[in-house]
């Protein structure tokens, strides 16, 4: 049931901060790099990786109950929680490029600590941290031509 829980939080949560920061105009009026994926893409695979990411949470927390796996899943919660509304809300991308560059650090350092404390919750960091440093591309190509 925890676990369900925790999964369930972040998907909710990721999901109103999704639709309160849509893209609208200024966004499809930006200059785009050429493997700028189709906006459905997105919707399914923060699905996916929030499930993940929510069973990781939940086995740092109250399974292996690691202060320091915890604290860098919190840690990178927050900052990818508060992408969306520096790139869409504000409209501010280069600040969105540094958030996003936080967030692919912590979840670096999160798969790295967790390999010895929990290797399953590290390998369901994986797809994270790929879609997180391909976004990061994605956000840098965005500043670099806007």
């Amino acid at each position: 049931l925890g676990a369900v829980l925790v999964v369930a939080s972040v998907i909710c949560i990721g999901s109103i901060i999704g639709v309160i920061n849509t893209p609208d105009a200024w966004y499809q009026a930006l200059n785009k790099p050429s493997f700028n994926p189709p906006p459905w893409i997105f919707a399914p695979v923060w699905t996916s990786l929030y499930v993940l990411i929510g069973i990781a949470g939940w086995r740092s927390i109250f399974v292996k109950n690691d202060r320091l796996l915890t604290s860098l899943w919190f840690i990178q919660m927050v900052l990818n929680f508060a992408w969306s509304p520096a790139f869409f809300g504000l409209k501010a991308p280069f600040a969105a490029l540094i958030i996003i560059l936080a967030l692919a650090c912590t979840t670096a350092l999160y798969v790295l600590y967790a390999w010895k404390r929990d290797r399953p919750a590290s390998l369901m960091f994986v797809p994270y941290i790929l879609w997180v440093a391909f976004a990061s591309v994605l956000n840098a190509a965005i500043v670099w031509l806007n």
